[in-house]
Parts: structure tokens; C-alpha cells; sequence
């Protein structure tokens, strides 16, 4: 069973950052991935196992930077210029596989998500 540990949500004003963090019980490839209530999970950002692809989605490109830190178990998802919009539950999400030829990320395993708040 793939463990995984979530840290870093919280409130936010908008233009500002945040950082998430996401550790794995193991070296996976892992992402992130959004959930606002009554609309349906949608990918964020993915990396590789060696970190040497990352792929994100078109409303956050530019904007957040998914990396490894330190052991290839965990991985941060670095926020900035946050807007309103981006307020939702955020999830990690590790194994599983991404389409190189569209970078869409079907993962095997999700945390337990962590609440993202963007104040306008």
C-alpha cells in the first residue's frame, strides 16, 4: 500500500504563493492533482520518477513548478501568482502512469488532499 503525506495548504491573498509538499512511501512517479466542490478532479502538474519530465495543465502553466526535493519520494508544488480561481482541494498523487504523447497522468494511488484558499 502506497502511503502518501500531504503538507503546505492554507489561505492565501491572491497574487501570492504557497508551496505543497507530498511524501511517498516510495519513488514513484508523482503529481498534483484539483478538486473544487461539485466539479471534478482535474490534473495539475506530474514529474517523473527521475524528474526529468514535468508536465502541467494549461490554467497553471507558468505559474507552478513541480520538483523533486531530495529523495525521489517527495515532491513540492511550488504556487505563485495565485488567483481566486486556483482555491480548491488540492491531491497528491503517485505511481500509476502519463501519457508522454498528451502528458495526461493516470495515477495509481491519492492522499488525502490539502485545502488551498485563495482570498480576492
Amino acid at each position: 500500500q502506497v502511503q502518501l503525506v500531504e503538507s503546505g495548504g492554507g489561505l492565501v491573498q491572491a497574487g501570492g504563493s504557497l508551496r505543497l509538499s507530498c511524501a511517498a512511501s516510495g519513488p514513484f512517479t508523482m503529481g498534483w492533482f484539483r478538486q473544487e466542490p461539485g466539479k471534478e478532479r482535474e490534473f495539475v502538474a506530474a514529474i517523473t520518477l527521475n524528474g526529468g519530465r514535468t508536465y502541467y495543465a494549461d490554467s497553471v502553466k507558468g505559474r507552478v513548478t513541480i520538483s523533486r526535493a531530495g529523495a525521489k519520494n517527495t515532491v513540492t508544488l511550488q504556487m505563485n501568482s495565485l488567483e481566486p480561481e486556483d482555491t480548491a482541494v488540492y491531491y497528491c498523487a503517485a505511481a500509476g502512469f502519463i501519457e508522454t504523447s498528451s502528458g495526461t497522468y493516470h495515477p495509481g494511488y491519492w492522499g488525502q488532499g490539502t485545502q488551498v484558499t485563495v482570498s480576492s
